[in-house]
């Protein structure tokens, strides 16, 4: 431990007499953070909106790369010059509070929500692919297929409608005859079937009495 501490001391030392002075002191100037974020944040935004909803949805592999590679390639971008604490700081109260402002935008305002998010694209309709909505977002039939089994679907043909959000998530609606019963809808069922077999059941008692009795 003793002999950490001056080693310690002595990079942090090097540059500044102080190190809480290297920690808190901005080395850019606060208004340029806040530019270069709120650039980068609308770039960005921009950037993903032009890409399409199959980029947002992450659907494969190379989706998920270039994800995690975009945080790396902005970095430099937003803090610039400046590693001090304050300055990465700053630039995380800023992207959030542009975040939720814009969030709230949109709640607010159809048209705003329209220009940042877009509107649904369908994707099939009555058990057929809508080509166009396909092309629209860059997906492929492997691609689609891989959601629908994972929401239970087997093939294209059992699918009603299915469509992908802004977002990049996609929501089916199976056909009527393609869906699973839940346990309401088959208690309704038994108890059905049972008044039916009880109606018919009395029915043929009531005409085998009355066959006897003759």
């Amino acid at each position: 431990m003793t002999t950490v501490l001056p080693l310690f001391a002595a990079v942090a030392n090097e540059d500044d007499p102080s190190i809480w002075t290297s920690m808190f002191t901005f080395e850019i100037p606060p208004t340029e953070k806040l530019l270069r974020t709120v650039a980068v944040y609308a770039a960005m935004v921009v950037i993903l909106r032009l890409a399409g909803k199959r980029q947002m949805a992450q659907l494969n592999n190379f989706d998920l790369v270039v994800a995690l590679l975009l945080s790396n390639v902005v970095q430099n971008a937003i803090i610039g010059n400046d590693n001090s604490l304050v300055g990465g700081l700053l630039g995380a109260v800023v992207l959030i509070a542009v975040n939720g402002l814009v969030d709230r935008l949109c709640f607010s305002s159809p048209l705003v929500d329209r220009v940042f998010n877009g509107r649904d694209t369908r994707l099939i309709c009555d058990g057929s692919l809508d080509g166009d909505g396909m092309r629209s977002v860059g997906l492929t039939r492997h691609d689609l297929l891989s959601v629908l089994h994972r929401q239970g679907a087997d093939h294209i043909h059992e699918v009603q409608t299915a469509s992908i959000s802004p977002g990049g998530n996609i929501t089916i609606e199976l056909k009527k005859h393609e869906q699973n019963v839940n346990k309401g809808e088959f208690d309704t069922a038994v108890r059905e079937l049972t008044t039916l077999v009880e109606t018919r059941f009395a029915a043929l008692e009531a005409a085998v009495r009355a066959q006897s009795a003759r």
